[in-house]
């Protein structure tokens, strides 16, 4: 499998930070990212460059000779000189609602192209909270000040079991910061739902969870579950084109086990190269490793193969085999021969 690290990463990244990082992309979503609803609240001074890039795709850019009325432009998040704490701040600081309240296990720290500007320590906050926070919030530390490498990924390991709402990004004594990522797993509150209603079981900000696939050679895995339609083609999960019969597949975990009574497929702008049919197929596992075909003889069918269309959603509730008593925790979507799919939806009750 193609693994979701670019090659600038693959440069910057070594030994154990590259395995840690692979690790928490691999098993974790990114809590804070815009695609789920993150969103950057308030900060100390972002005069240079503005804290909602702190949460955008990607690493950061480097545009040479790019200005704005105040400096240099720069893809992050930048502060003025704070010239310390007796002549102005002790150190700036970000607040980030969280798009996904959930139990965070990492943080990738990034001051790409923050070669001379960069901060010289960092640390992280956290708090639970059903309002925006303010100054009676009460915050924890979850990553202790710590020095941190300009124009680099600076990734943490976070050992603290407690599900936050909303983290606060320290930086000492100023600086810049090009992207946040805060690596985690959803925690949901079934009580949210309705007796009976029918839930996005494989939705990621329900706690769904791609886990392994084919291929992502053109785009990420877990575009199949992000929220809205996609945008483009690159909004959703593309293979390379096989030169066998296939198929290409992608195994999700279902937010919780349960029954699959609705499933929407959508080909949304892919329109040359959508799978010409698809199957689905299920299991109960309490094992998230199917590496090297691991329990391949537990997929039970779901729906039968099925012909597929362009740019379109896909409505499937006759063509679900097994009744509604039947229960599963994890899915496997398979495409003929490969192609792209942009979002996939499997409605069920808990």
């Amino acid at each position: 499998m193609m693994l979701d690290i670019d090659t600038q990463e693959q440069n910057k990244l070594t030994g154990a930070s590259l395995a840690l990082v692979t690790q928490l992309k691999t098993n974790c979503v990114d809590l804070a990212s815009e695609r789920v609803g993150g969103e950057t609240l308030s900060c100390s001074d972002d005069f240079f460059a503005g804290m909602e890039n702190l949460l955008k795709p990607g690493r950061g850019i480097f545009i040479d000779g790019k200005f704005t009325d105040r400096g240099k432009w720069m893809d992050g998040w930048e502060s003025r000189r704070s010239y310390g704490r007796d002549n102005g701040r002790e150190f700036d600081w970000c607040i980030i609602r969280l798009g996904i309240k959930g139990v965070i296990r990492g943080f990738d720290i990034d001051t790409n192209y923050f070669r001379g500007n960069a901060p010289q320590t960092v640390s992280v906050e956290a708090c639970v909270s059903d309002v925006q926070p303010n100054e009676d919030t009460v915050w924890q530390t979850i990553l202790t000040e710590v020095a941190v490498n300009a124009h680099s990924q600076n990734i943490f390991e976070i050992n603290n079991n407690t599900a936050w709402t909303h983290v606060r990004l320290n930086m000492f004594p100023d600086g810049g910061i090009a992207r946040f990522r805060v690596y985690g797993e959803a925690d949901v509150n079934w009580k949210d739902f309705v007796d009976g209603e029918l839930i996005d079981l494989a939705y990621i900000k329900n706690g769904g969870k791609a886990l392994l696939v084919s291929d992502m050679f053109f785009s990420d895995k877990n575009n199949l579950i992000m929220p809205g339609r996609g945008k483009d083609m690159g909004d959703g999960w593309e293979t390379k084109r096989r030169r066998d019969p296939g198929p290409d597949w992608s195994i999700v975990k279902l937010a919780t086990k349960g029954s699959i009574e609705k499933v929407i497929v959508d080909t949304c702008h892919f329109k040359g190269n959508f799978p010409d049919t698809f199957t689905l197929e299920g299991m109960v596992t309490d094992s998230d490793d199917f590496t090297d075909g691991k329990q391949a003889e537990k997929w039970q069918p779901i729906i039968a193969k099925t012909k597929l269309y362009a740019h379109r959603e896909h409505l499937f509730l006759n063509e679900i085999i097994p009744e509604n008593t039947k229960k599963f925790t994890h899915v496997r979507l398979n495409i003929f021969p490969d192609g792209g799919i942009s979002r996939m939806r499997v409605f069920g009750k808990v």
